[in-house]
């Protein structure tokens, strides 16, 4: 941990003489702009024209990096702090918080892409569930003006310890809940500069892109773009005008929720792998999120802002089509009214579990329900343990990956748990607490920086789900397919997994910071992307966690442009021979990590790695 954070302060001082601008008291203004879910393959002038350009023109990073497990709420925390989620605590979307969170619905496994609920746990965890300072709280303490807009539950995350009651500058936030209950407070100055451009004080709601169909009901086959379109509009004609009259440096994250939202819920293949998440529905998206980046490009011209801003584009994670298919899963061999026969349903891990280890199943999100015969978890997550209130176990559930605790840290439940799962075809890679040991067929949390400062409770295991490429007809990556546990159907698109199309994420840069026309091959993490824009407002952090990304000093005039290694961790096989493997690439101390799983079962780790140099360090 010493050495990483030495490493970093080397970083930083070998780039000092790059970032004239940043290391004085006139930074120049940083906009950060992240298209959920956009693979980095489907950016091409034809789809995404304004997207590619900032590529092609600025930084192009080809070998980017998702940190796993690869969700939203995950990623947002490394990218807000720069920090690995072993530091963050932000394990997934869903995790267990070891107390019921009223606001998540009475519920000890709360949902937090939710503003009223990241405010109850950060009140639970002593003010600052993260544990780690955000980049947009350091640019709002140091006078910078400040705002955050878009998708909820990542967008207030980048300032959530911004109270109202709280002296001095505010941050701006707008998300979905603005106008709402849960909504984060407007300013005087926000409403009246919202009424005078025309447009309302209450965010537009999805319509029928929230829509995600059923088992027999297709999803949206329309983009988000009526939401979307009020979001940027309060960034391009009222926030960075508001920023042009203060006249002093700003920062302003914009989160898109397309293309996510409408891969997620996407009508164009009900049941069926194929389009999956590559028919019009997601091109539509793409577009829509390109349409917003070049509308906000567009305002920093007419502005006169451009030359003086910095654009950071990252999407915080890759996407795949979803399967429900599993060949072993009890659950799959029963029938739900709403799920297709031999499909898995809803919770089907959690369902499993509670049948390989004798363990009653109930419901944290029904009143903690008993789940019997063919009924299955509302939410998917489970508690396992004969009385639900004090559970030997507990399961979350996210989608592409999954969360279990053990809240009594029981080792020898820990081993009959793993033993369970390796039993199951939809399994891919298990890591498992260090401090449980060292369990054949899986690998430390430790290995992949889940082990680390974190506020919250830490996951005893994270279970990866297979993945696979469909025969899509384009790059690997852009045809992945994941078993995930999701309401959502067959066919429609998920993330959360170890495979490479999930941890490979679209991300380019450009403005007076940055190189133009750069290629850039080095491994980056949007662990790396907090770090890089607090290096470039010239922020410094108290860290509380060593488990830092590094300044991507090799995208920035006269930066060091650092050597990467490749690497591959195995795990001792288990009984029946099964091995979860990490392939990974390193630059310093800072480990980026392409894919894990059973070889054979992920997408990006092939059958056959023994040819393969396996590092340890």
């Amino acid at each position: 941990m010493r050495r990483s954070l030495v490493l970093l302060s080397a970083g930083l001082t070998v780039l000092s003489t790059g970032l004239a601008s940043a290391q004085n008291n006139t930074p120049r203004n940083l906009i950060l702009f992240i298209p959920d879910g956009l693979r980095a393959l489907k950016v091409t002038p034809e789809t995404a024209p304004a997207m590619a350009e900032v590529r092609d023109k600025g930084v192009n990073f080809k070998n980017p990096h998702s940190l796993f497990p690869t969700f939203t709420m995950a990623n947002g925390s490394a990218m807000s702090t720069g920090h690995y989620l072993g530091d963050t605590g932000v394990f997934s979307n869903t995790i267990w918080t070891n107390y019921t969170s009223v606001p998540a619905g009475d519920t000890v496994v709360p949902f937090i892409e939710n503003d009223a609920v990241l405010g109850d746990i950060d009140e639970h965890f002593k003010g600052d569930y993260l544990n780690e300072e955000t980049v947009l709280k350091m640019a709002r303490d140091k006078g910078l003006s400040t705002a955050a807009i878009g998708k909820v539950g990542p967008t207030y995350q980048w300032d959530h310890t911004d109270k109202p009651e709280k002296p001095g500058q505010h941050s701006i936030v707008i998300d979905d809940s603005t106008g709402g209950k849960n909504g984060v407070a407007l300013s005087d100055e926000m409403k009246d500069a919202l009424t005078k451009a025309g447009l309302p004080l209450t965010t537009p709601s999805r319509g029928d892109n929230g829509k995600a169909g059923d088992a027999k009901t297709p999803g949206t086959i329309v983009a988000n773009v009526a939401q979307q379109a009020y979001f940027a509009d309060v960034a391009a004609k009222v926030v960075l005008p508001m920023f042009k009259a203060r006249n002093k440096p700003f920062v302003l994250v914009f989160w898109s929720r397309d293309p996510d939202g409408t891969q997620h819920n996407q009508g164009d293949s009900l049941n069926q792998i194929k389009p999956g998440i590559n028919g019009p529905s997601t091109m539509a998206s793409i577009k829509n999120a390109d349409n917003n980046l070049a509308q906000l490009r567009k305002a920093l011209d007419e502005l006169g802002l451009a030359a003086n801003t910095n654009i950071m584009i990252q999407a915080d994670h890759g996407f795949s089509t979803i399967s429900k298919e599993s060949k072993t899963s009890p659950s799959a061999k029963v029938s739900y009214d709403d799920t297709p026969k031999d499909f898995l349903p809803m919770g089907f891990l959690a369902i499993d579990l509670a049948k390989a280890l004798d363990l009653p199943l109930f419901d944290p999100n029904d009143k903690n329900a008993a789940v019997t015969g063919n009924a299955h978890p509302k939410a998917g997550n489970g508690v396992l343990g004969k009385d639900p209130t004090k559970p030997d176990l507990v399961i979350a559930t996210n989608g592409g990956s999954d969360l279990i605790y053990l809240p009594n840290k029981d080792k020898k439940l820990a081993v009959k748990t793993v033993k369970a799962l390796l039993e199951q075809d939809y399994v891919s890679g298990l890591f498992v607490d260090d401090s449980l040991g060292r369990i054949p067929g899986t690998l430390p949390l430790s290995s992949i920086n889940l082990r680390g400062k974190s506020a919250t409770p830490t996951p005893a295991i994270v279970v990866n789900f297979r993945s696979y490429a469909s025969d899509c007809g384009e790059a690997p990556t852009n045809c992945s397919v994941q078993v995930a546990d999701t309401v959502l159907r067959q066919g429609q698109g998920m993330h959360g997994s170890f495979s490479r199309g999930d941890t490979m994420n679209f991300m380019a840069a450009i403005g007076p910071d940055f190189k133009a026309g750069y290629v850039s091959q080095i491994p980056v993490s949007n662990a790396d992307v907090g770090m890089t824009a607090a290096q470039l407002m010239g922020l410094r952090s108290s860290q509380n966690g060593g488990l830092v990304g590094r300044v991507m000093s090799e995208a920035l005039p006269n930066g060091i442009v650092p050597k990467a290694y490749t690497g591959t961790l195995k795990s001792k096989p288990a009984e029946g021979g099964l091995v979860t493997v990490l392939n990974f690439q390193r630059v310093g101390s800072q480990r980026y990590f392409d894919a894990a799983g059973f070889p054979g079962r992920t997408l990006g780790l092939e059958p056959n790695t023994d040819k393969q140099k396996t590092a340890g360090k």
